[in-house]
């Protein structure tokens, strides 16, 4: 049976892509939704007509890995689309605030992403897909989002990195980074009406977001940036200098 895993799937950007995948990939027979809250993943699974499996999972410890794998040697999926959307992103200097938001981010969006990629590809069929959540953020350091900034760098680097690695597997991998969207994210990070560089920059709408994606994805891009204002911000990021561009980036 051919199925996807979503992890992050039962709310914001995770959610649409629940949502808009029986439409864009009809061959996806069953799903794998992971985080934390099972109650918002059942009422996720709702939206769409195909055969759900629930993983109530927090993506920060090591016996979730152990779970995810125990299931996977015992089902054996044939996982053609795995999407890594569990992530979170705190406001605040280093050395200020709490500690837990800083470690949080690094084993979610590090160690957990690069976790589930590594249990799940074995399962991963020639012509299969995978979809990483980073951020227009990875394209340079933002301050008072440093360690957000690093993490999702991690995520885009990790990604050109596995989709050269998986080129002989005839795999894809594409990062998509986009900007702010207004979703819980940014609400539950302490963001929004604290930084007066998110509340000037355009939001991109997690539908268009996530349909783009899954586009990007069939077509095998390696990366997708949604807006013009947000592919040009990734090109002067790559050709002026980053101190210089960590001053635009200030949230």
């Amino acid at each position: 049976m051919k199925a996807a895993v979503i992890t992050g799937a039962s709310a914001g950007l995770g959610r649409e892509f629940l949502r808009q995948m029986p439409e864009l990939y009809p061959d996806i027979e069953e799903y794998w939704l992971i985080a934390r809250n099972k109650d918002r993943l059942l009422e996720a699974a709702k939206d769409i007509p195909r055969q759900c499996r629930i993983f109530s999972l927090d993506l920060t410890k090591d016996e979730s890995y152990a779970k995810l794998a125990a299931e996977c040697e015992a089902l054996r999926p044939e996982v053609w689309m795995l999407i890594n959307n569990s992530g979170c992103g705190f406001l605040g200097n280093i050395g200020e605030g709490e500690l837990e938001h800083q470690t949080r981010m690094v084993d979610l969006n590090l160690k957990g992403l690069t976790a589930v990629t590594h249990t799940v590809l074995p399962y991963m069929p020639k012509g299969s897909r995978i979809i990483n959540v980073s951020s227009i953020a990875s394209f340079c350091p933002n301050a008072r989002m440093t360690t957000y900034s690093a993490s999702k760098a991690y995520v885009t680097a990790f990604t050109f990195g596995l989709g050269e690695e998986l080129k002989e597997k005839g795999i894809t991998a594409t990062a998509v980074c986009p900007g702010p969207m207004d979703t819980e994210f940014i609400q539950l990070g302490g963001i929004k009406g604290n930084s007066k560089t998110f509340d000037v920059l355009p939001y991109c709408d997690p539908v268009k977001v996530a349909r783009g994606a899954l586009i990007a994805a069939g077509m095998g891009k390696s990366v997708y940036t949604p807006r013009a204002f947000y592919k040009l911000y990734r090109v002067l990021a790559k050709v002026l200098p980053t101190k210089l561009m960590m001053q635009f980036a200030k949230t």
